[in-house]
């Protein structure tokens, strides 16, 4: 699981800039998210990865196309 969000962590931060603090935030919600899927039976290192990535995109609404300013105009 260290694998996963050592990967995650270092790919998101790519994406986004923020501060330490936020960055470690972030490590523990993404930790705790990825510990339930490895309880529900998830041992993939790379769908745990993706899975991760997204998780954190969606808690930072840059997946939703409204609040990164798309219109649709």
């Amino acid at each position: 699981m260290e694998a996963a969000i050592d990967r995650i962590m270092m790919t998101y931060d790519l994406l986004v800039n923020r501060s330490a603090a936020a960055s470690a935030e972030a490590r523990a919600k993404v930790t705790e998210y990825l510990a339930k899927l490895m309880e529900a039976g998830e041992k993939d290192t790379h769908r745990l990865t993706v899975c991760g990535l997204t998780y954190l995109r969606e808690l930072d609404g840059s997946s939703d196309p409204v609040k990164a300013g798309f219109t649709g105009l």
